[in-house]
């Protein structure tokens, strides 16, 4: 399908003043019909708060790339109808009963997945945490390209007020989600890193594995800006992988042993096959980029003889997102070079193609509903 150039469709805003619950009747959001293709923005019901839950206004949310894998047919679609969006920050407008953490104006970051409750990890307490079949926002239930959302309570984090809302959402998975890889590849302290892919985890990779003291950090990107950004932001070394001679200097950068962890956030053949074979022994490979890409390691004797890992990476535990709120707070994370540019809900398809096309080499364009 393609949604960077069809015309909105948008109704009149109701007029109707809020119900008892302090919600008014309708809103904007963002509508992906997965049968046509087609993206909207419609005027629909508030979704109101039901045991547990808590109703979110809606301050910013990022346009995010596995946004588009789902607008484009790469991640199958779990709705017929569904609202986008899964990075978002806000303030609590309605909280259902038997919900004592939130209050009425509280400024919250939102996790972007609760637990299903009934798989074997769920039964036996794991929650969001552990659950096995994590019902993701936007994709499993209605996400954040709208003026509201619903979630559950268990999936909020506090932000303070010297965090802006529009950094918070980018902390919901453009951050969390690296951050949570970075406890994948169990990072330690002085080992060498290198980073194919350098969007918006790719980005916040740099830094954060700047923050848990990586050396050398090896940022790797066709573009010459984002390589720029990269070196900026901390990282030691920054190079083309397209360039013939990266794994010559690959391996002159880490004195012949090889990257200890490496980390795809492009989620590509090439890069995957690039990134394993600059690991060095007992180096560990965290698939962080989605793509419906084959991969395949390459010659048994080489990936066995070498006792390299590959691990598949997807999203954050609450703990993670939490962290990141603190870092920022402490002034210890610096995002706010990553809000590229903050749109109208009405400007989603230019957001879109923004991203699409890497105009500008974005790091997170927000929508603001």
């Amino acid at each position: 399908m393609t949604s960077d150039a069809r015309p909105l469709e948008t109704a009149a805003h109701a007029t109707a003043g809020p119900a008892a619950d302090g919600l008014p009747a309708t809103m904007r959001a963002a509508r992906f019909d997965t049968a046509a293709g087609t993206l909207t923005v419609q005027e629909v019901p508030v979704p109101r708060p039901g045991a547990g839950e808590v109703v979110v206004k809606v301050a910013a949310c990022g346009i995010c790339q596995s946004d588009l894998s789902q607008l484009d047919g790469h991640i199958a679609p779990r709705l017929p109808v569904v609202t986008p969006g899964h990075e978002a920050s806000g303030v609590v407008a309605a909280v259902g009963d038997g919900t004592e953490l939130w209050k009425v104006g509280d400024r919250v970051v939102l996790g972007a997945g609760k637990a299903c409750g009934t798989c074997p990890a769920c039964r036996f307490g794991g929650g969001t945490n552990t659950c096995e079949n994590l019902q993701v926002m936007a994709f499993h239930y209605d996400g954040a390209w709208a003026e509201y959302v619903r979630t559950d309570a268990t999936t909020l984090i506090a932000v303070p007020d010297s965090v802006p809302l529009e950094h918070a959402a980018v902390l919901a998975d453009a951050v969390s989600t690296p951050y949570g890889a970075i406890d994948t590849a169990q990072l330690r302290s002085a080992e060498s890193v290198g980073i194919w892919g350098l969007g918006g985890l790719g980005t916040h990779l740099v830094q954060l594995t700047r923050i848990c003291g990586a050396s050398p950090i090896v940022a790797l990107d066709p573009l010459p800006a984002a390589r720029e950004r990269a070196l900026a932001l901390g990282a030691d070394f920054a190079l083309d992988p397209a360039d013939e001679d990266t794994p010559a200097r690959l391996k002159e950068i880490t004195a012949g042993k090889g990257l200890d962890a490496a980390f795809d956030c492009v989620g590509r053949a090439p890069s995957f096959t690039q990134a394993e074979r600059a690991l060095g022994h007992r180096g560990r490979l965290v698939l962080v980029g989605i793509s419906p890409d084959p991969l395949a390691v390459g010659p048994e004797i080489h990936f066995v003889r070498n006792r390299h890992t590959v691990i598949g990476h997807t999203g954050y535990r609450m703990e993670h997102l939490e962290d990141l709120v603190e870092l920022t707070a402490r002034g210890r994370l610096d995002i706010s070079g990553s809000v590229s540019a903050i749109l109208p809900l009405e400007e989603v398809h230019e957001g879109i193609r923004r991203l699409r096309e890497r105009e500008g080499n974005p790091i997170r364009v927000l929508l603001r509903p």
